[in-house]
């Protein structure tokens, strides 16, 4: 990469994603685009045949995308049997915030004199880092952040403004905590006696995996005994709610405004929609997809594709639909009344 102009050439580019190059390799780019909005300048990539209309009219330098959408392309090509993942590696190579994080801790963060700083730590202004803390070489931790005692963060991680880490967290390498996620915040733990209710505890912790990205806005609450466990490679979006003790597999992936009660364990290579709520103390099985907006309410056993609830129609439609729905209960009744009579005639 040319760093004083954030510019690479075609072949730069094919030799990075490991794509084919059909066209001039010493052409060089400075950003990405869509296929409408590319300039001359820039490349576009196609991954989903809706747009495939926007192709022959790109004004883009090169269009990543498969073999089989060459023929139509105007510009030079960079194919991949998988463009949507080499978009990836092509957006990572374009992402402003790069290196713009000089190492370093600002005059205005209040570091405990024991904290671990592992090499080329960046901490921003007005941070907090309470005592006990280890950081791994290259975390950076953003403004306003605090990060509570006796926690650890892997190398390469890092904290966007304003997270909050609670005591006693670990959190792996390379992951990333976008602003206003709170790790490690108590459970909802409460007993009550029949007129008021008695906080529980919160006794354990939070274990957050290698590879980790928790969005905007979400909560990972500390086990109430042991801890709450996040695996490898387990992508998080924003307004998700994850109560205590609950564990989640390696390469999950959890959308925005899913809740997740307490104990509930979720498999491997599990997705979850937008909207989800699962009960506590299921198990979800690996390879598990629930869509937006169901309720789950007991265990998955077997992987596959699962959902509850119902689509948006026409209001009237759907009043009628829920007085029927009231009703099933009662003809289910009288069928197997009418069934039974059959049979005995």
């Amino acid at each position: 990469m040319n760093q004083d102009a954030r510019t690479l050439t075609l072949a730069e580019i094919a030799e990075r994603l490991g794509a084919r190059l059909k066209g001039d390799g010493g052409r060089r780019v400075s950003g990405l685009a869509t296929l409408r909005e590319a300039e001359p300048d820039q490349v576009a990539f196609l991954a989903n045949r809706a747009y495939l209309k926007d192709l022959p009219g790109t004004r883009a330098a090169a269009v990543l995308l498969a073999p089989g959408h060459a023929g139509t392309c105007p510009v030079a090509r960079l194919e991949m049997d998988n463009p949507y993942l080499g978009y990836a590696e092509l957006s990572r190579l374009f992402d402003p915030l790069a290196g713009r994080t000089p190492a370093g801790i600002h005059p205005t963060a209040v570091v405990a004199d024991d904290v671990r700083l592992g090499a080329e730590v960046a901490i921003g202004p007005q941070a907090v880092i309470e005592s006990g803390v280890e950081l791994g070489d290259e975390v950076v931790i953003g403004p306003g952040c605090v990060v509570g005692a006796d926690s650890r963060i892997g190398p390469g991680s890092r904290l966007h403004a304003n997270v909050t880490v609670c005591h006693g967290v670990v959190i792996g390498a390379r992951a990333i905590l976008h602003s206003g996620c709170v790790i490690g915040g108590d459970g909802f733990g409460f007993a009550h006696d029949g007129a008021r209710w008695h906080k529980i505890a919160q006794l354990g912790g939070v274990v957050l995996g290698d590879d980790v990205e928790v969005g905007s806005c979400s909560s990972i609450d500390r086990g109430a005994l042991g801890d709450t466990l996040i695996g490898d490679d387990v992508k998080i979006d924003s307004q998700v709610q994850i109560a205590h003790n609950v564990q989640i597999g390696d390469h999950s992936a959890l959308a925005g405004c899913v809740g997740i009660a307490g104990s509930t364990r979720v498999g491997r290579h599990c997705m979850l929609g937008g909207g989800v709520g699962l009960s506590g103390h299921l198990t979800i099985a690996d390879g598990v997809q629930v869509t937006g907006m169901s309720l789950v309410t007991n265990s998955i056993l077997e992987p596959g594709i699962y959902s509850s609830g119902t689509g948006a129609m026409d209001n009237a439609q759907w009043r009628r639909n829920a007085v029927r729905f009231k009703q099933l209960d009662d003809i289910a009744r009288r069928l197997a009344r009418l069934e039974k009579a059959g049979r005995s005639g």
